[in-house]
């Protein structure tokens, strides 16, 4: 099993590049099965969860051819298969973004529950609900999602009882084929959203209002060929900016946006950073300072970012006072805190909300990864820890991050990746 070495205390300094949401990656190229034309996707990172349903759309017989920079070609024109296995859902809670595309192009799909997830429950019943809507039939059964409209898809108003990214992304992929006009009440507003939207939208379909509460998706009969660019990750530039911050460094990132990236550059302003943005660029300089703490509270876009909250857990560790961090949206986001008190950072839970008093120096130690952004957290820990840490369980990490120990290294960062093929897992 991989893991990270750093040896840290090193000032970040350089500029890097950001690459392509994953985030808005996943739902593209789900929606890739929504057309028989060819679709031409660039700035597509290199990750596992990306591979992961490049491999569930080969088996459903979708034809996808990648280059050297990873741009994808895909065409769906012989799609034979309309199940998601749970070999694969389970690997990749995303691949339920596949019923939408399924239910509204071919009128079946039998799709397996995505089942819990280490930071807490995500049900998939505001998808199910709004499918429902619709005019599909839809049965659980053996774990399997099985939904058939035999007569196709209708539109309907669809109030989501709560704020779901992938429930909104699913039931706006499924209406664009719909009869009729479909309105999502409720809807998420993050900018990933926005940018399925657009993919779509230049393909053919009839979707405005992304990035409100309200989308409305006037249904058309098939959607044509084209290109389409992703846009940058928000939560890889916000890690690699509360890099530079949990160090006292200076870096610039390039090919990023810092408009949907605003609550975060809001927050590490308040911690002391200067900060100057360009139309598709940000430096971070913290003039050798120690950060200063600041209480966070999670919430949906445009507010501050849940994923974002380990990251910024690790920065109030070092930070100069007492902070609380507040998460309103998983019950069960806590779990980097224990391996974060184990390279010495004095923070305390009670509910959902936890203490942090910053100190002056965290000390390198052994820590396991428990989840995507928990790993990130202990790498930024470890960057600005005395001696060395090791991460380990990092097949978290390489889900979300591309190339994170070569951007690092770029920066001036001390860490490698080590193979330790002998131990158990």
């Amino acid at each position: 099993m991989d893991k990270l070495i750093i040896r840290g205390n090193v000032p970040l300094r350089g500029e890097i590049r950001i690459s392509g949401a994953k985030n808005s990656a996943l739902p593209i190229i789900a929606a890739s099965l929504l057309t028989s034309a060819p679709v031409r996707i660039s700035n597509i990172p290199h990750l596992h969860d990306v591979t992961t349903i490049i491999s569930l759309l080969g088996q459903m017989g979708v034809s996808l051819t990648l280059d050297e920079r990873f741009n994808i070609e895909v065409s769906a024109n012989n799609v034979t298969c309309f199940d998601a296995p749970y070999a694969l859902v389970k690997t990749m809670r995303a691949s339920v973004l596949v019923l939408g595309p399924l239910l509204g192009r071919f009128g079946k799909a039998n799709v397996s529950l995505p089942g819990g997830c280490a930071i807490g429950t995500r049900p998939v019943d505001q998808h199910l609900k709004g499918l429902q809507l619709m005019g599909a039939k839809i049965a659980v059964e053996n774990g399997y999602i099985k939904a058939t409209a035999k007569k196709g898809l209708h539109g309907a108003t669809v109030p989501m009882d709560l704020i779901t990214v992938t429930g909104t992304e699913n039931i706006m992929m499924a209406a664009v084929l719909a009869s009729g006009q479909t309105i999502i009440q409720n809807a998420a507003r993050e900018p990933e959203i926005e940018d399925l939207a657009k993919f779509l939208n230049t393909l053919g379909a009839k979707i405005s209002g992304a990035g409100t509460s309200t989308i409305v998706i006037d249904g058309v009969k098939e959607l044509k060929e084209g290109s389409y660019q992703v846009l940058p990750d928000r939560i890889e530039t916000g890690t690699y900016l509360i890099a530079a911050a949990i160090t006292r460094g200076k870096i610039k990132l390039k090919n990023t946006r810092p408009d949907i990236v605003a609550s975060i550059l809001t927050k590490l302003a308040e911690t002391g950073a200067h900060i100057e943005t360009g139309d598709d660029w940000i430096l971070l300089d913290m003039k050798d300072n120690r950060p200063r703490s600041v209480d966070v509270s999670t919430a949906p876009y445009p507010d501050f970012p849940t994923d974002m909250q380990a990251q910024m857990m690790a920065l109030n560790s070092i930070a100069e006072g007492t902070s609380t961090i507040t998460e309103t949206i998983f019950e069960n986001r806590f779990m980097h805190v224990q391996e974060l008190q184990r390279l010495g950072a004095n923070i305390s839970l009670k509910g959902n909300t936890a203490t942090c008093i910053g100190i002056d120096q965290l000390q390198g130690a052994p820590t396991m990864a428990t989840d995507l952004r928990a790993s990130a957290s202990l790498v930024l820990a470890g960057l600005a820890a005395a001696g060395e840490t090791s991460v380990d369980r990092i097949y978290h990490i390489d889900r979300g991050y591309e190339c994170i120990e070569e951007k690092l290294t770029q920066l001036g960062a001390r860490i490698h990746r080590s193979s330790n093929r002998t131990e158990g897992n």
